[in-house]
């Protein structure tokens, strides 16, 4: 239980170190956008190879190379649905979320926090992180598909050209100057 052989340590230094370099080197290979702000699609790749690490690491069943293979395969899935989403819309709607407006002019959407599962006060939280001590100078918050908010002063909206894919369910949307 505490100890089983010394080539069970070795085979984790040699096939590890192996793994991570091969592991680096792929997501150097597939772009920024594997280590940008995670979408959920992005998540779900990032666990993946983490757990596919953790294995070519763990099991002596699982070679390095099955194990690059398997970085591999997963890196290059991620690249072919990244480059399909840029290209064809129809397909980065089934892989990323939209982007929801929570608050737009001060007012809450009470249906569109339901629909993403989130209280109004954690969207006075996000404002107040973004230095707003009342909702009054608030134009919108909306949550962005890699679940952070966003929140824009009234201010700020400028021409609004920046929202102009984010809608709620009811078609609210906010006013620019």
């Amino acid at each position: 239980m505490w100890f089983d052989s010394w080539s069970d340590l070795l085979r984790i230094l040699l096939v590890g170190t192996a793994a991570y370099v091969t592991l680096i080197v792929l997501l150097r290979l597939s772009g920024k956008r594997t280590l940008s702000q995670l979408n959920m699609f992005d998540f779900v790749v990032t666990v993946a190879l983490g757990s596919t690490l953790a294995t070519a690491l763990l099991s002596s069943d699982v070679s390095w190379a099955e194990g690059a293979v398997a970085f591999a395969l997963i890196s290059a899935l991620q690249f072919a649905i990244a480059w399909t989403s840029a290209h064809w819309p129809a397909t980065r709607r089934a892989v990323t979320a939209s982007p929801a407006l929570l608050m737009v002019s001060g007012v809450m959407l009470d249906e569109e926090l339901r629909r993403s599962r989130l209280t109004a006060s954690e969207v006075r939280q996000a404002i107040r992180s973004s230095g707003f001590g009342g909702t009054d100078r608030v134009a919108a918050v909306v949550l962005e598909p890699n679940g952070t908010f966003s929140v824009i002063g009234a201010d700020k909206v400028g021409d609004g050209s920046a929202l102009s894919d984010v809608t709620s369910t009811h078609g609210e949307r906010p006013r620019g100057n």
